[in-house]
């Protein structure tokens, strides 16, 4: 947001210098980014006076001028315009001066004639593009003043950062109410508009029809009738110069004006060229084409908010108008536009479309309901001051639901428990009073406050607080550490995301390993390094660097890189893991991007510190599987089991996790090709676990508790010899679904492997009762049982071990 600190003094009193108001907004929130000069390249251009004017004697398109700027002598100067003529006011460059292009103004000779200096048009001072002929000024001027400050330029403008919250800032009259309470200045008033309107009613021969409340709360049209499109005044074009906005016509440049001024976006449209006596605003059909007033064709789709008449699209809602309607030249009378967009509906269809305009970002954020029809009238005086023309009674009008001012309830008692400090309740009362709000103090501490239409930020009482403390200062608050209040209605509450990252972490971090953060940004070369699909990335724009264009869809590239860069610091034992967002793209999103919440693990190289006593070991698929184990049972979730798949192009092997069949993550050995790009021969072996699934599993599981048992457990050991292609987990499997009551846990406790033929899997088998201790009879008849269902059901030879 650009603020103009000549505006502001329209609307506030402010007599300090550009610094200091840009660093006590920074301290409201709203943080100064620059202070730009727009005007600064042509501070040594003056005001002259054309006190004769002849044509060349040799050149019919030259003029000879003598200038008076307010010395002693006079300028001799030739000029090219056709407009030029005696008695004009004209902006002068002398010799010496440097121009916005960067060229110096020397001392010439034309056909015999010397100029000294150079009479400039509207381009060569960069306010417009017009050099059709120099710029006339005001007659009012004086001569040899500087021309800045003789058109009383906008010589200093704020760049502001405004969060997305506070689109009620995005103003010139936003931000004068912030900066007269935090200065303790008057807001001036806005005046009261008044215009002659005459017969016949529009609002009897126009009609607005809207398909929802839901996509436009509030639509209100005005016609003026015999006006005259031309230049704006030049205190116009100036001001939105300096603000970074191309002047166009008087009619576009007021809409642009208030934009600005009053943060209400306005839109014109050529009457004649309206079809029918209706408007409408509804949501487009599927593959319309609509053709915007740059001249793009856009294909719309049914979430995009369109304005029609009888027989076509006019404007695309809140972004911009069609070239079927625009204001031009030959235009003669106009409709004016004052609208309450959807917020969410403009912001998903200039993100679609890739368009970005003032208006657009004025109604993303919200717009203030109650000003709409002042913004109107204000444009329409300002057109018919410049322009002539004639306002038509009434207007066409949409609101079906009046807007209601909201009245939250603030317990005083609450700002020092939020805060931690004691604010004074007359400074609440004035602050708030201050910035549009409406106090009732009747009941002691209970304020009923109603909120002003142009905040839409404030939902709760909390919100309030925060304005007060904004404004009290924060570096008020007291270095102590504030008391905690907590509930103990508050036990036995589903955990937030937060508290759940939290654990993960705390989890992670007590096992050893260690925690890594990372971009979200990566490059397509390392995804496409690992051959991860093109149609789910999400490209990035405007990238930071080329090597961080797109969203990363998985965290394993970011762990990778950690792991390239460890190594070629000379550190090879690594236990590292991140916990953060994935983003695929996603059609049916607001923002076409679905994020997942994800757990990364990764191991590579000694698994202990080296030296004596630690033998050297390298990680190994069992140690990060038994972390992932750990994990499960850390969150009391149901054993894993495994399935081995070549799905990931990236692992070999590679092995996808379920708990109850539903897929958790995957876990594999980095391919060795993959690997030599980490600058390493040492196997890296890795995880990743999708933390939202394992979340929605956690907060559904319900933990009991039982007695500790008080009788001894007993156990058999059992070999089975297998093929070596048998798995593992399938035999597990089959062993789990044995019922039978004594049968109170079963692990793999060895695998022996003689040969590449078969392997040697031994199980242990451990039996208890709850009421009694068992007899070996007892647990021997259970063995039995157990070899008989394992011989029908699989393809294995015993070895029995027996305690």
């Amino acid at each position: 947001m650009l603020l103009s600190l000549n505006w502001l003094r329209e609307f506030v009193p402010y007599e300090g210098t550009a610094q200091e108001l840009g660093n006590r907004l920074t301290m409201l929130g709203f943080e100064l980014e620059d202070i730009i000069t727009p005007y600064n390249n042509i501070q040594s251009i003056i005001v002259g006076k054309v006190v004769h004017c002849e044509k060349h004697p040799e050149a019919d398109k030259l003029s000879i001028c003598t200038i008076d700027i307010g010395q002693e002598t006079l300028l001799h100067v030739l000029c090219g315009a056709p407009n030029v003529a005696t008695g004009q006011k004209v902006p002068v460059a002398t010799i010496g001066t440097t121009m916005p292009d960067g060229t110096i103004i020397k001392k010439i000779k034309l056909r015999g004639i010397e100029s000294f200096g150079m009479i400039c048009s509207e381009k060569e001072l960069e306010f417009t593009d017009d050099h059709s002929g120099i710029l006339v000024l005001p007659e009012e001027l004086t001569v040899g003043t500087s021309l800045v400050n003789a058109l009383n330029l906008d010589t200093e403008i704020l760049k502001i950062s405004i969060t997305p919250n506070r689109g009620d800032c995005l103003s010139i009259l936003g931000l004068a109410r912030e900066i007269s309470t935090a200065f303790g200045l008057p807001l001036f008033p806005q005046q009261p508009i008044h215009f002659l309107e005459v017969e016949p009613d529009f609002s009897k021969n126009w009609s607005v029809h809207v398909s929802s409340k839901k996509v436009c709360s509030s639509y209100l049209l005005r016609l003026v009738e015999n006006i005259s499109v031309q230049k704006s005044p030049l205190h116009i074009r100036h001001r939105l110069h300096s603000m970074g906005i191309r002047p166009i016509s008087n009619v576009v440049d007021i809409t642009n004006y208030i934009l600005l001024e009053l943060g209400q976006p306005l839109h014109a449209f050529d009457k004649d060229l309206i079809e029918g006596n209706t408007t409408y605003i509804s949501l487009a059909k599927e593959e319309e084409i609509l053709c915007t007033l740059d001249g793009k064709n856009h294909t719309l789709t049914p979430s995009d908010l369109i304005i029609y008449d009888d027989t076509k699209p006019i404007a695309l809602a809140g972004i911009m108008g069609c070239q079927n309607s625009k204001v031009t030249e030959a235009t003669k009378n106009i409709l004016i536009e004052s609208a309450v967009f959807n917020p969410s509906i403009i912001r998903k269809t200039a993100r679609r479309l890739g368009i970005s305009t003032e208006s657009s970002y004025r109604f993303e954020r919200g717009v203030d309901s109650s000003g709409a029809m002042y913004a109107l009238n204000k444009a329409i005086k300002m057109i018919i001051d410049t322009s002539g023309g004639e306002v038509k009674i009434g207007n066409a009008h949409y609101e079906p639901t009046p807007y209601k001012q909201p009245i939250i309830q603030l317990d005083t008692s609450n700002i020092q428990k939020v805060t931690g400090t004691s604010i004074p309740s007359n400074f609440c009362i004035n602050t708030l009073t201050q910035l549009g709000f409406e106090i009732d103090t009747s009941n002691c501490n209970i304020w009923d406050i109603t909120i002003p239409s142009w905040r839409k930020d404030i939902q709760h009482s909390v919100d309030l607080i925060e304005e007060l403390l904004r404004f009290y200062g924060l570096n008020t608050i007291p270095e102590e550490l504030p008391c905690i209040y907590k509930s103990l209605n508050d036990i036995g509450l589903p955990e937030s995301q937060y508290q759940f990252i939290t654990k993960v972490k705390h989890w992670a971090c007590g096992i050893g390993l260690n925690e890594t953060e990372n971009y979200s940004f990566i490059g397509n070369n390392e995804l496409d390094l690992l051959k991860f699909s093109n149609n789910t990335r999400l490209i990035i724009y405007n990238p930071l660097t080329e090597e961080q264009n797109v969203l990363r869809t998985s965290l394993i590239p970011s762990l990778l890189n950690n792991v390239k860069y460890n190594v070629a610091h000379g550190n090879t034992g690594l236990r590292l893991f991140e916990v953060a967002n994935t983003y695929t793209f996603e059609a049916i999103s607001e923002t076409t991007a679905k994020e997942v919440l994800k757990l990364g693990i990764v191991m590579h190289g000694d698994l202990f510190d080296t030296g004596w006593p630690q033998p050297s070991t390298s990680a190994s698929y069992l140690d990060l599987l038994g972390i992932v184990e750990h994990f499960i049972t850390f969150l009391h979730l149901p054993p894993l089991t495994t399935s081995q798949t070549d799905t990931y192009a990236f692992l070999n092997p590679g092995v996808d996790l379920f708990i109850h069949g539903k897929k958790i993550g995957y876990i594999g050995c980095i391919s060795q090709h993959i690997a030599k790009n980490c600058h390493t021969h040492k196997e890296i072996w890795i995880t990743e676990l999708d933390l939202e699934t394992l979340a929605h599993l956690y907060k559904n599981i319900k933990i009991t508790f039982k007695p500790l048992p008080i009788y001894p457990s007993s156990y058999r050991d059992m070999t089975l010899i297998i093929t070596s292609n048998t798995s593992i987990s399938n035999i597990k499997s089959y062993m789990d679904l044995i019922d039978i009551p004594i049968l109170e846990n079963i692990f793999l406790l060895d695998i022996f492997r003689p040969n590449n033929i078969e392997q040697h899997c031994t199980f242990r088998f451990v039996f208890r009762s709850a009421k009694k201790t068992l007899k070996d009879s007892e647990i021997d008849l259970a063995y039995k049982k157990i070899t008989e269902i394992l011989s029908n059901q699989c393809n294995i030879r015993f070895n029995v071990l027996l305690e």
